[in-house]
Protein backbone atom coordinates (compact mmCIF):
# COMPACT_ATOMS: atom_id res chain seq x y z
CA UNK A 1 0.00 0.00 0.00
CA UNK A 2 1.32 3.61 -0.33
CA UNK A 3 1.23 6.13 1.87
CA UNK A 4 -2.45 7.28 0.76
CA UNK A 5 -3.75 4.47 0.86
CA UNK A 6 -3.04 3.78 4.60
CA UNK A 7 -2.66 6.81 5.70
CA UNK A 8 -4.04 6.40 9.62
CA UNK A 9 -7.19 8.99 10.16
CA UNK A 10 -7.12 8.72 14.14
CA UNK A 11 -6.86 12.59 15.54
CA UNK A 12 -6.46 15.61 13.56
CA UNK A 13 -3.39 15.16 11.15
CA UNK A 14 -0.43 17.88 10.91
CA UNK A 15 -1.24 20.80 9.10
CA UNK A 16 0.26 20.69 5.96
CA UNK A 17 2.85 23.42 5.08
CA UNK A 18 1.28 25.08 1.85
CA UNK A 19 3.23 24.82 -1.51
CA UNK A 20 4.38 28.22 -2.63
CA UNK A 21 3.57 29.39 -5.88
CA UNK A 22 5.97 29.31 -8.76
CA UNK A 23 7.14 33.10 -8.65
CA UNK A 24 7.27 34.76 -12.35
CA UNK A 25 9.01 37.82 -14.10
CA UNK A 26 7.27 40.63 -12.72
CA UNK A 27 8.26 42.54 -16.31
CA UNK A 28 6.99 40.12 -18.62
CA UNK A 29 3.76 40.74 -20.52
CA UNK A 30 0.36 39.16 -18.52
CA UNK A 31 -1.00 35.67 -20.74
CA UNK A 32 -3.42 36.30 -22.26
CA UNK A 33 -6.73 35.41 -20.31
CA UNK A 34 -7.79 31.97 -21.42
CA UNK A 35 -11.12 31.95 -23.15
CA UNK A 36 -14.17 30.04 -21.48
CA UNK A 37 -15.15 26.48 -22.48
CA UNK A 38 -18.21 24.35 -21.94
CA UNK A 39 -17.81 21.05 -20.28
CA UNK A 40 -20.88 18.93 -20.75
CA UNK A 41 -21.23 15.89 -19.30
CA UNK A 42 -19.48 12.87 -21.51
CA UNK A 43 -21.23 9.92 -21.90
CA UNK A 44 -17.98 7.81 -22.53
CA UNK A 45 -18.27 4.39 -23.10
CA UNK A 46 -15.26 2.34 -21.40
CA UNK A 47 -11.93 3.66 -19.81
CA UNK A 48 -11.06 6.09 -22.34
CA UNK A 49 -9.98 9.68 -20.79
CA UNK A 50 -12.42 12.47 -21.29
CA UNK A 51 -11.09 14.15 -24.36
CA UNK A 52 -11.92 17.82 -23.43
CA UNK A 53 -9.98 17.33 -20.74
CA UNK A 54 -7.32 16.24 -22.67
CA UNK A 55 -7.27 19.13 -24.88
CA UNK A 56 -7.56 21.49 -22.06
CA UNK A 57 -4.67 19.68 -20.06
CA UNK A 58 -2.86 20.73 -23.64
CA UNK A 59 -4.03 24.25 -23.92
CA UNK A 60 -2.02 25.32 -20.47
CA UNK A 61 -1.91 24.59 -16.69
CA UNK A 62 -5.26 26.54 -16.22
CA UNK A 63 -7.84 27.23 -18.04
CA UNK A 64 -11.33 28.35 -17.30
CA UNK A 65 -14.68 26.16 -17.60
CA UNK A 66 -18.24 26.64 -17.52
CA UNK A 67 -19.95 23.47 -16.25
CA UNK A 68 -23.65 22.31 -17.00
CA UNK A 69 -25.11 23.80 -13.72
CA UNK A 70 -24.71 26.71 -11.30
CA UNK A 71 -23.58 29.98 -12.58
CA UNK A 72 -20.36 31.47 -14.01
CA UNK A 73 -17.40 30.06 -15.09
CA UNK A 74 -14.64 28.66 -13.03
CA UNK A 75 -10.76 27.71 -13.36
CA UNK A 76 -9.14 24.43 -13.74
CA UNK A 77 -6.09 23.74 -12.80
CA UNK A 78 -4.45 20.32 -14.14
CA UNK A 79 -1.14 20.35 -13.60
CA UNK A 80 0.29 18.29 -10.65
CA UNK A 81 2.26 20.49 -8.42
CA UNK A 82 -0.84 23.17 -8.76
CA UNK A 83 -3.37 20.73 -7.51
CA UNK A 84 -1.06 19.90 -4.59
CA UNK A 85 -0.67 23.66 -3.57
CA UNK A 86 -4.39 24.37 -4.39
CA UNK A 87 -5.31 21.67 -2.25
CA UNK A 88 -3.17 22.12 0.53
CA UNK A 89 -3.19 26.50 0.83
CA UNK A 90 -5.85 27.81 3.19
CA UNK A 91 -6.25 30.78 0.26
CA UNK A 92 -8.60 28.71 -1.38
CA UNK A 93 -11.71 27.59 0.97
CA UNK A 94 -14.41 25.20 0.41
CA UNK A 95 -16.91 26.51 2.79
CA UNK A 96 -17.56 29.87 0.83
CA UNK A 97 -18.53 27.74 -1.82
CA UNK A 98 -21.33 27.38 0.45
CA UNK A 99 -22.91 30.61 0.13
CA UNK A 100 -22.26 30.30 -3.84
CA UNK A 101 -23.91 28.64 -7.22
CA UNK A 102 -20.61 28.24 -8.44
CA UNK A 103 -20.80 26.85 -12.13
CA UNK A 104 -20.91 22.56 -11.31
CA UNK A 105 -21.70 19.38 -12.81
CA UNK A 106 -24.26 18.15 -9.38
CA UNK A 107 -27.96 19.42 -10.21
CA UNK A 108 -28.87 19.65 -6.96
CA UNK A 109 -26.81 21.97 -4.73
CA UNK A 110 -27.62 21.87 -0.78
CA UNK A 111 -24.81 21.74 1.17
CA UNK A 112 -25.93 20.22 4.87
CA UNK A 113 -23.42 21.84 8.10
CA UNK A 114 -21.27 19.42 9.28
CA UNK A 115 -20.17 18.14 6.12
CA UNK A 116 -16.21 17.31 5.87
CA UNK A 117 -16.24 18.31 1.82
CA UNK A 118 -17.41 21.84 2.37
CA UNK A 119 -14.93 22.45 5.91
CA UNK A 120 -12.02 24.41 6.25
CA UNK A 121 -9.62 24.37 8.71
CA UNK A 122 -9.34 23.41 11.88
CA UNK A 123 -13.02 23.10 11.57
CA UNK A 124 -12.60 20.24 9.50
CA UNK A 125 -10.39 18.43 12.32
CA UNK A 126 -12.87 19.11 14.76
CA UNK A 127 -15.97 17.39 12.70
CA UNK A 128 -13.69 14.54 11.72
CA UNK A 129 -12.83 13.36 15.10
CA UNK A 130 -15.87 11.65 16.08
CA UNK A 131 -15.45 9.70 13.04
CA UNK A 132 -11.78 9.11 12.79
CA UNK A 133 -11.13 5.72 14.64
CA UNK A 134 -13.74 3.78 12.44
CA UNK A 135 -11.81 4.45 9.81
CA UNK A 136 -8.08 4.05 11.02
CA UNK A 137 -6.23 0.75 10.29
CA UNK A 138 -6.33 -0.70 13.23
CA UNK A 139 -10.03 -0.63 12.57
CA UNK A 140 -9.71 -1.92 9.09
CA UNK A 141 -7.62 -4.84 10.13
CA UNK A 142 -10.38 -5.85 12.77
CA UNK A 143 -13.14 -5.17 9.71
CA UNK A 144 -11.16 -7.53 7.45
CA UNK A 145 -12.75 -11.37 8.41
CA UNK A 146 -16.03 -10.02 8.40
CA UNK A 147 -15.58 -8.48 4.72
CA UNK A 148 -14.46 -11.44 3.87
CA UNK A 149 -17.10 -13.44 4.78
CA UNK A 150 -19.34 -10.97 3.32
CA UNK A 151 -17.32 -11.40 -0.05
CA UNK A 152 -16.89 -15.37 0.77
CA UNK A 153 -21.15 -15.93 0.67
CA UNK A 154 -21.56 -13.42 -2.55
CA UNK A 155 -18.56 -15.56 -4.56
CA UNK A 156 -19.99 -19.11 -3.14
CA UNK A 157 -23.60 -17.90 -4.38
CA UNK A 158 -22.13 -17.22 -7.71
CA UNK A 159 -20.30 -20.39 -8.55
CA UNK A 160 -23.33 -22.35 -7.16
CA UNK A 161 -25.47 -20.48 -10.23
CA UNK A 162 -22.50 -21.34 -12.22
CA UNK A 163 -21.59 -19.45 -15.57
CA UNK A 164 -22.43 -17.11 -16.91
CA UNK A 165 -22.95 -13.79 -14.22
CA UNK A 166 -22.55 -10.26 -14.10
CA UNK A 167 -19.83 -9.59 -11.65
CA UNK A 168 -21.17 -5.86 -11.26
CA UNK A 169 -25.01 -6.87 -10.11
CA UNK A 170 -23.28 -10.19 -8.18
CA UNK A 171 -20.61 -9.00 -6.43
CA UNK A 172 -18.87 -5.47 -7.33
CA UNK A 173 -22.56 -3.82 -6.16
CA UNK A 174 -23.27 -5.76 -3.19
CA UNK A 175 -19.96 -6.02 -1.79
CA UNK A 176 -19.28 -2.37 -0.91
CA UNK A 177 -22.69 -1.60 -0.12
CA UNK A 178 -22.58 -3.61 2.58
CA UNK A 179 -19.45 -3.43 3.73
CA UNK A 180 -19.85 0.44 3.87
CA UNK A 181 -23.01 -0.48 5.93
CA UNK A 182 -21.69 -2.59 8.02
CA UNK A 183 -19.14 0.43 8.82
CA UNK A 184 -21.38 2.92 9.62
CA UNK A 185 -23.91 0.41 11.11
CA UNK A 186 -27.10 0.26 8.87
CA UNK A 187 -29.50 -1.77 10.00
CA UNK A 188 -29.69 -4.87 7.30
CA UNK A 189 -33.69 -4.23 6.52
CA UNK A 190 -32.70 -0.74 5.97
CA UNK A 191 -29.51 -1.56 3.53
CA UNK A 192 -31.47 -2.05 0.16
CA UNK A 193 -33.63 1.37 0.80
CA UNK A 194 -30.51 3.09 1.64
CA UNK A 195 -28.38 2.21 -1.09
CA UNK A 196 -31.41 2.87 -3.37
CA UNK A 197 -30.68 6.57 -2.50
CA UNK A 198 -26.78 6.79 -2.51
CA UNK A 199 -27.45 5.19 -6.16
CA UNK A 200 -29.39 8.09 -7.12
CA UNK A 201 -27.58 10.88 -5.41
CA UNK A 202 -24.35 10.22 -7.85
CA UNK A 203 -26.94 10.23 -10.72
CA UNK A 204 -27.11 13.03 -13.39
CA UNK A 205 -30.30 10.97 -14.51
CA UNK A 206 -33.55 12.81 -12.80
CA UNK A 207 -32.38 15.98 -12.42
CA UNK A 208 -32.58 18.32 -9.72
CA UNK A 209 -35.71 16.70 -8.66
CA UNK A 210 -34.55 12.93 -8.79
CA UNK A 211 -31.20 14.34 -6.75
CA UNK A 212 -33.44 16.18 -3.95
CA UNK A 213 -35.68 13.74 -3.17
CA UNK A 214 -33.32 11.38 -2.77
CA UNK A 215 -31.23 13.32 -0.37
CA UNK A 216 -33.99 13.97 1.52
CA UNK A 217 -35.05 10.14 2.20
CA UNK A 218 -31.25 9.71 2.96
CA UNK A 219 -30.66 12.36 5.51
CA UNK A 220 -34.00 12.27 6.75
CA UNK A 221 -33.68 8.69 7.80
CA UNK A 222 -29.68 8.82 8.86
CA UNK A 223 -31.03 12.05 11.28
CA UNK A 224 -33.49 9.16 13.05
CA UNK A 225 -30.58 6.87 12.94
CA UNK A 226 -28.33 9.20 14.33
CA UNK A 227 -30.89 9.79 17.70
CA UNK A 228 -31.59 6.24 17.73
CA UNK A 229 -27.81 5.51 18.70
CA UNK A 230 -27.17 8.40 21.04
CA UNK A 231 -26.82 5.64 24.04
CA UNK A 232 -25.38 2.71 21.95
CA UNK A 233 -22.15 0.97 22.86
CA UNK A 234 -20.88 -0.20 19.55
CA UNK A 235 -18.33 1.21 17.72
CA UNK A 236 -20.16 1.81 13.76
CA UNK A 237 -20.26 5.23 12.56
CA UNK A 238 -24.13 6.15 13.55
CA UNK A 239 -23.14 4.93 17.10
CA UNK A 240 -20.26 7.52 17.13
CA UNK A 241 -21.96 10.38 16.18
CA UNK A 242 -25.16 9.59 18.03
CA UNK A 243 -22.97 9.37 20.88
CA UNK A 244 -20.67 12.60 20.13
CA UNK A 245 -24.03 14.66 19.47
CA UNK A 246 -25.21 13.32 22.73
CA UNK A 247 -21.87 14.73 24.59
CA UNK A 248 -21.90 18.17 22.74
CA UNK A 249 -19.48 17.75 20.84
CA UNK A 250 -21.08 18.12 17.52
CA UNK A 251 -24.72 19.28 16.50
CA UNK A 252 -27.26 16.59 15.14
CA UNK A 253 -27.04 18.40 11.99
CA UNK A 254 -23.43 18.23 11.78
CA UNK A 255 -23.59 15.00 12.84
CA UNK A 256 -26.30 13.73 9.68
CA UNK A 257 -23.93 16.42 7.33
CA UNK A 258 -21.21 14.07 8.15
CA UNK A 259 -22.53 10.71 7.41
CA UNK A 260 -24.33 11.33 4.41
CA UNK A 261 -20.87 11.35 1.98
CA UNK A 262 -19.37 8.61 4.20
CA UNK A 263 -22.87 6.78 3.51
CA UNK A 264 -22.67 7.09 -0.22
CA UNK A 265 -18.86 6.12 -0.52
CA UNK A 266 -19.87 2.31 -1.34
CA UNK A 267 -20.37 3.71 -4.89
CA UNK A 268 -17.13 5.01 -5.83
CA UNK A 269 -15.47 1.33 -5.31
CA UNK A 270 -18.73 -0.06 -7.30
CA UNK A 271 -17.60 1.80 -10.46
CA UNK A 272 -13.20 2.10 -9.80
CA UNK A 273 -13.22 -1.97 -9.13
CA UNK A 274 -15.16 -2.11 -12.70
CA UNK A 275 -13.00 -0.41 -14.31
CA UNK A 276 -10.09 -2.01 -12.56
CA UNK A 277 -11.57 -5.53 -13.59
CA UNK A 278 -12.74 -4.31 -17.28
CA UNK A 279 -8.77 -3.78 -17.49
CA UNK A 280 -7.47 -6.96 -16.59
CA UNK A 281 -10.24 -8.40 -18.41
CA UNK A 282 -9.35 -6.86 -21.73
CA UNK A 283 -5.66 -6.62 -20.93
CA UNK A 284 -4.16 -10.39 -20.55
CA UNK A 285 -0.65 -8.96 -19.84
CA UNK A 286 -2.20 -7.27 -16.92
CA UNK A 287 -4.00 -10.36 -16.14
CA UNK A 288 -1.47 -12.23 -16.06
CA UNK A 289 0.92 -10.22 -14.43
CA UNK A 290 -1.82 -9.68 -11.42
CA UNK A 291 -2.16 -13.43 -11.48
CA UNK A 292 1.80 -14.49 -11.40
CA UNK A 293 2.80 -12.14 -9.31
CA UNK A 294 0.43 -11.97 -6.02
CA UNK A 295 2.74 -10.61 -3.53
CA UNK A 296 3.21 -8.04 -6.03
CA UNK A 297 -0.40 -6.46 -6.59
CA UNK A 298 0.02 -3.68 -4.63
CA UNK A 299 1.99 -1.33 -6.73
CA UNK A 300 -0.45 -2.40 -10.05
CA UNK A 301 -3.73 -1.76 -7.96
CA UNK A 302 -1.71 2.16 -7.11
CA UNK A 303 -1.12 2.34 -10.72
CA UNK A 304 -4.41 1.20 -12.23
CA UNK A 305 -5.87 3.86 -9.29
CA UNK A 306 -3.87 6.28 -10.95
CA UNK A 307 -5.21 5.56 -14.51
CA UNK A 308 -8.42 5.05 -14.35
CA UNK A 309 -11.06 7.97 -15.30
CA UNK A 310 -13.04 7.29 -11.91
CA UNK A 311 -15.13 10.40 -12.10
CA UNK A 312 -16.83 12.31 -15.28
CA UNK A 313 -15.47 16.31 -14.88
CA UNK A 314 -14.42 17.48 -11.63
CA UNK A 315 -15.56 17.16 -8.35
CA UNK A 316 -15.87 20.23 -6.11
CA UNK A 317 -14.64 23.58 -5.97
CA UNK A 318 -12.97 26.17 -3.78
CA UNK A 319 -13.21 30.17 -3.95
CA UNK A 320 -10.29 32.19 -3.56
CA UNK A 321 -9.82 34.22 -0.25
CA UNK A 322 -7.26 36.67 -1.79
CA UNK A 323 -5.57 37.12 -4.92
CA UNK A 324 -3.21 34.29 -5.86
CA UNK A 325 -0.37 33.60 -8.65
CA UNK A 326 -0.42 29.98 -10.07
CA UNK A 327 1.03 28.97 -13.25
CA UNK A 328 1.72 32.70 -14.15
CA UNK A 329 -1.91 33.56 -13.90
CA UNK A 330 -3.78 35.55 -11.06
CA UNK A 331 -6.78 34.16 -9.20
CA UNK A 332 -8.29 36.79 -8.53
CA UNK A 333 -10.07 36.74 -4.79
CA UNK A 334 -13.76 35.49 -5.21
CA UNK A 335 -13.03 33.38 -8.01
CA UNK A 336 -13.93 29.83 -7.87
CA UNK A 337 -11.64 27.42 -9.35
CA UNK A 338 -11.51 23.46 -9.79
CA UNK A 339 -8.54 20.84 -9.87
CA UNK A 340 -8.97 17.74 -11.68
CA UNK A 341 -6.81 15.06 -9.70
CA UNK A 342 -7.16 12.96 -13.15
CA UNK A 343 -5.70 15.39 -14.96
CA UNK A 344 -2.96 15.39 -12.28
CA UNK A 345 -2.47 11.80 -12.35
CA UNK A 346 -1.59 12.30 -16.20
CA UNK A 347 0.83 14.57 -15.47
CA UNK A 348 4.14 13.76 -17.57
CA UNK A 349 6.35 16.11 -15.48
CA UNK A 350 5.27 13.54 -12.73
CA UNK A 351 4.23 10.38 -14.41
CA UNK A 352 6.97 9.34 -17.47
CA UNK A 353 4.63 8.02 -20.11
CA UNK A 354 1.21 8.98 -18.54
CA UNK A 355 -1.25 7.03 -20.87
CA UNK A 356 0.49 3.77 -20.53
CA UNK A 357 -0.47 1.73 -17.29
CA UNK A 358 3.27 0.62 -16.23
CA UNK A 359 2.54 -1.74 -13.64
CA UNK A 360 6.31 -1.70 -11.60
CA UNK A 361 5.47 2.57 -11.91
CA UNK A 362 7.78 3.71 -8.85
CA UNK A 363 7.26 6.26 -7.87
CA UNK A 364 3.54 6.42 -8.09
CA UNK A 365 2.69 9.74 -6.17
CA UNK A 366 -0.99 9.47 -7.48
CA UNK A 367 -3.70 11.57 -6.07
CA UNK A 368 -6.59 9.31 -6.75
CA UNK A 369 -7.77 9.56 -2.99
CA UNK A 370 -7.57 13.69 -3.14
CA UNK A 371 -4.32 15.46 -1.37
CA UNK A 372 -4.62 18.02 1.85
CA UNK A 373 -7.26 18.04 4.54
CA UNK A 374 -10.12 16.53 2.10
CA UNK A 375 -7.84 13.59 1.00
CA UNK A 376 -10.63 10.79 1.48
CA UNK A 377 -11.52 9.96 4.69
CA UNK A 378 -12.44 5.89 3.81
CA UNK A 379 -9.52 6.03 1.29
CA UNK A 380 -8.16 2.87 3.72
CA UNK A 381 -11.49 1.12 3.49
CA UNK A 382 -11.95 1.45 -0.02
CA UNK A 383 -8.26 -0.15 -1.02
CA UNK A 384 -9.22 -2.91 1.76
CA UNK A 385 -12.30 -3.48 -0.56
CA UNK A 386 -10.26 -3.93 -3.53
CA UNK A 387 -7.49 -5.53 -2.03
CA UNK A 388 -10.31 -8.25 -1.20
CA UNK A 389 -11.97 -8.28 -4.22
CA UNK A 390 -8.90 -8.84 -6.17
CA UNK A 391 -7.29 -11.64 -4.15
CA UNK A 392 -10.69 -13.38 -3.74
CA UNK A 393 -12.09 -13.21 -7.28
CA UNK A 394 -8.71 -14.58 -8.62
CA UNK A 395 -7.89 -17.19 -6.05
CA UNK A 396 -11.40 -18.73 -6.21
CA UNK A 397 -12.52 -18.28 -10.00
CA UNK A 398 -8.66 -18.69 -11.89
CA UNK A 399 -10.24 -18.54 -15.57
CA UNK A 400 -11.91 -15.15 -14.69
CA UNK A 401 -12.49 -14.11 -18.08
CA UNK A 402 -15.24 -11.89 -20.23
CA UNK A 403 -17.85 -13.77 -21.41
CA UNK A 404 -18.75 -11.06 -24.23
CA UNK A 405 -16.79 -9.52 -26.45
CA UNK A 406 -15.49 -5.91 -24.81
CA UNK A 407 -17.26 -3.51 -27.38
CA UNK A 408 -20.75 -5.25 -25.99
CA UNK A 409 -19.68 -3.96 -21.90
CA UNK A 410 -22.28 -1.75 -20.94
CA UNK A 411 -21.46 1.48 -19.08
CA UNK A 412 -23.25 3.80 -17.01
CA UNK A 413 -24.31 7.31 -17.87
CA UNK A 414 -25.75 10.17 -16.58
CA UNK A 415 -23.50 9.55 -13.64
CA UNK A 416 -20.72 11.72 -11.97
CA UNK A 417 -18.53 8.14 -11.39
CA UNK A 418 -18.01 6.43 -14.36
CA UNK A 419 -17.88 2.93 -14.32
CA UNK A 420 -19.50 -0.47 -16.61
CA UNK A 421 -23.12 -0.79 -15.75
CA UNK A 422 -22.88 -4.46 -16.55
CA UNK A 423 -19.66 -7.35 -16.50
CA UNK A 424 -20.72 -10.16 -17.99
CA UNK A 425 -18.39 -12.92 -17.01
CA UNK A 426 -17.95 -16.49 -17.08
CA UNK A 427 -14.77 -19.01 -16.09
Amino acid sequence: MTTVGTRTLTGPPPEPEPEQAPVTDPGAAPAPVPEVRDWPPAELDGTDFDPLLAALMREGPLTRIRLPHGEGWAWLATRHADVRLITNDPRFSRQEVTRRQVTRMAPHFAPRPGSLAWADQPEHNRLRGPVAGAFTVGAMKRLRPRAQAVLDELVAGVLADGPRADLVARVLEPFPSAVVSEVMGVPAGDRELVHAWTRQIISTAGGSEAAATAKAGLYGWVTATVRARAHSADDDVYALLGRAVLRGEITEEEAVGLAGPLQIGGEAVTHNCGQMFYLMLTRPELMDRVRARPGERGPVLDELLRWIPHRSSVGLARIAREDVEIAGRRIAAGEPVYVSYLAANRDPAVFPDPDRIEPGRDPNPHLAFGNGPHHCTGAVLARLQLELLVDTLLERMPALRLAVPAEQVRWRHQTMIRGPRTLPVTW
